[in-house]
Formats: structure tokens, C-alpha cells, sequence
């Protein structure tokens, strides 16, 4: 597939996926899908990919299969069977999560390097694209060290997040800083560290970003926040000014019996970002702590349970303690106090 020429001014995001991130070699087989609507993302993929004198297999979506999928395309899955790394750039559609855990499913079958590029923009390719991975990586490894041993975290928002967050010591806090390994896979752009947190209780008001269809279909939600209660880990309440969100978030989180619990306690740390814009891929690593209910990712922290919906909810310029510390004031990471300054 020729994804057509690249623009020049996203070569460098493409660049750094390539090299920096997936650390792509000269003769590695890399498997590059995308749909129509992230078409010129991969072509500056596609570019970069050739400027490394990789082999290069590119699938266009809507030419494989109806959108949205239900399944993923078999010639997808086989590609990936034969890779050495592969980058999925795509809009998400509503329905389409058990396609994209299809291909994830091979990821981890194979332990290929991956990059997860959902909902990823010209933009993005403009801003956290162009992160330095190697400083997110430093931020990612103190706050993974950090919270080995850490008996509780605390966030708070003017917006009206009140809530605690405690952890179970066999579960895993898994590192995503954009250098990209065959042990993990990870979304781009990059920097997050998280876990399935053991109990998680209070208020949390979705005053930015919700994942899955909701990013595309609401967008920002700071002028009409989604206030979450939660108790002993699971939603007991979602409301917000817009009827229509609330109805559509409370019926996807009781999707099945696993739907309504915290799956995810997340860290962004990818500072090159200042202010969501709107798209979940990128504002959930914006810094500072988000939450997602549904499925756990479980092959990556142990949680022994599983759902087949995944929503991130954010919430902007969090002050964040770890057990009575602070570590982030207002959306920003006090350095210092992680051995950073």
C-alpha cells in the first residue's frame, strides 16, 4: 500500500516513532495500518520507515474490510504474524475495541515492538511526537520506582476531584515512556505509568478527555464535565449537564460486570504537553492522573479479571500526593521532590 508523499512538516514525529521510539533497523519488517482519515500520518511513517531502509507492509483499513470493524482483518493479523514491529494509526468507531484487541492479541502473542497510534492526528504528530522520549523515560522510571512501595495516592481539582486510590502489591505498575520494547507495547505518543489500583473511592470530574467513541463524538469536555462518584473501586453515579453523555457514558460502563470498575489508575508524564486538545490519545498523557473503568489490561498488570470496554476519563491540573507527599501542583510535576531537578 503507498500511503502517497508525506508532509514535510510531520517527518519529524514520524522520525522520532521510527527511530527513537521503535528503534526500527535497517532490513526489520514493519506491519503500518491505517484508515483513510489518518492517511497522512502514515505516509510520514511510511517516509520515515524508508529513510530507515525498513521493509515497509502497509494496509489501508477501508480497502480490507467495512468500517466499523468487527473483527480485524485477517491479512492485518497475518502481517503482523511476520513483522518485526508494527504501528496501528487509526480513528476510532464505536464497536470497533474487540477489532483493536485482535490486533493487540497478536502483539503480545508475539512480542513484537508496537506502537498503538488511536486517534492520532497531524497535530499530535506536531506536539507529543515530538517529546524527549529519553527525559519522559526518566520521569516514567522515578514515579514506576516510586510507586513500588507506595501505600496510597491522593488527587485532588478545583474542578471537584476529591478521591484515594490504594494498590495491591501483586499487581504491576507498567511503564509506556515511548521507548517501546518487545515487552510492552504503547501507545503514541507516549508517557504514561499505571496500574489497576485495588480500591479507588470519591469523586472524580471528567473536566477534559473521555476515551473510546466519546473522544470523537464530545470532544473537550471542560464547559459540560462528566462528574463520576466512586466507591470501593466501582461507578455509582455519572452525571453531567449534557443528558445525552451521562445516558450514553452510565449504559457503556454497565456494558458488562466488569464495565464499571477502575481498571486503570494512570500518570501522564510526557511534558511537552501543557493543555488537552481534545483527543484522548494524546491528553491522557498530558501530566498529571487519570482514571479508565472497564478492562484492566491484564496481560500487562496481572489483574486476574476482564471486560470488553476500556473509557478513560481526564481531568485537568490535578495536585497529586503520594502517600503525604505531593508530587504534582496544578498540572505540573514538582521535580525536585522525584530526584528530577
Amino acid at each position: 500500500m503507498d500511503f502517497g508523499p508525506a508532509q514535510p512538516e510531520l517527518l519529524s514525529g514520524a522520525r522520532n516513532a521510527v527511530e527513537t521510539c521503535l528503534a526500527i533497523q535497517p532490513g526489520e519488517r514493519v506491519a503500518l495500518i491505517a484508515d483513510l482519515a489518518s492517511k497522512a500520518v502514515a505516509a510520514s511513517l511510511a517516509a520515515a520507515l524508508k529513510e530507515r531502509s525498513a521493509i515497509c507492509e502497509g494496509f489501508l483499513l477501508e480497502d480490507l474490510a467495512p468500517r466499523p470493524l468487527k473483527r480485524a482483518p485477517q491479512q492485518v493479523l497475518d502481517a503482523l504474524g511476520r513483522a518485526d514491529a508494527g504501528i496501528l494509526c487509526m480513528q476510532p468507531q464505536e464497536g470497533e475495541l474487540g477489532a483493536r484487541k485482535d490486533i493487540v492479541g497478536v502483539v503480545e502473542r508475539r512480542h513484537i515492538r508496537y506502537a498503538h497510534m488511536i486517534g492520532v492526528t497531524p497535530e499530535i504528530m506536531q506536539q507529543g511526537m515530538r517529546a524527549d522520549y529519553k527525559m519522559v523515560d526518566r520521569l516514567s522510571e522515578k514515579l514506576l520506582q516510586r510507586m513500588h512501595s507506595a501505600r496510597s495516592l491522593t488527587v485532588r481539582t478545583e474542578a471537584g476531584t476529591s478521591l484515594v486510590a490504594t494498590f495491591d502489591s501483586a499487581l504491576d505498575w507498567v511503564k509506556t515512556s515511548g521507548l517501546i520494547s518487545r515487552r510492552y507495547w504503547s501507545n503514541l505518543p507516549a508517557g504514561e505509568v499505571f496500574t489497576t489500583p485495588a480500591k479507588v473511592d470519591g469523586t472524580f470530574v471528567c473536566d477534559g478527555t473521555a476515551g473510546d467513541h466519546f473522544c470523537g463524538k464530545y470532544g473537550d469536555l471542560q464547559r459540560t464535565p462528566l462528574v463520576l462518584e466512586i466507591q470501593a473501586g466501582r461507578l455509582q453515579k455519572a452525571t453531567c449537564e449534557r443528558k445525552d453523555l451521562e445516558e450514553e457514558f452510565w449504559s457503556y460502563c454497565h456494558t458488562d460486570e466488569n464495565s464499571d470498575r477502575v481498571g486503570e489508575l494512570a500518570f501522564g508524564t510526557n511534558l511537552s504537553l501543557s493543555d488537552m486538545i481534545g483527543v484522548l490519545l494524546q491528553d491522557e498523557k498530558l501530566p498529571g492522573v487519570h482514571l479508565a473503568f472497564g478492562d484492566p489490561y491484564g496481560s500487562q498488570t496481572h489483574a486476574a479479571w476482564s471486560s470488553r470496554t476500556h473509557v478513560d476519563v481526564l481531568a485537568r491540573r490535578c495536585d497529586v500526593w503520594i502517600d503525604e507527599e505531593q508530587v504534582i501542583e496544578k498540572g505540573r510535576y514538582m521535580l525536585a521532590r522525584l530526584g528530577l531537578a
